[in-house]
């Protein structure tokens, strides 16, 4: 996950609407069953998914009252402390 791709991907829902992230994330799950991509370009997708649902839970956060600065460190936080584990 990057934290700057999950900063303004959060931008991005809080101008338009955070269904635009939803409807992407199924369309590149449903792109990643694709047989015949490498794992190169499923690791992209990955990416891809990954980071939209960090934007999607960093929102949540800003939605429920946390200030975004505050949001997006608490985020990578619990990822980074997962990752340890």
């Amino acid at each position: 996950m990057k934290l700057p791709v999950i900063k303004h991907l959060t931008q991005f829902i809080e101008e338009n609407d955070e269904d635009f992230v939803v409807e992407t994330i199924e369309t590149l799950e449903a792109l990643s069953e694709v047989p015949s991509l490498k794992d190169e370009e499923l690791d992209v997708i990955g990416e891809l998914i990954s980071n939209m649902y960090g934007a999607l839970e960093v929102t949540k956060m800003i939605k429920d009252g946390t200030p975004q600065k505050e949001a997006l460190n608490s985020f990578m936080k619990r990822v980074l402390g997962s990752i340890d584990k």
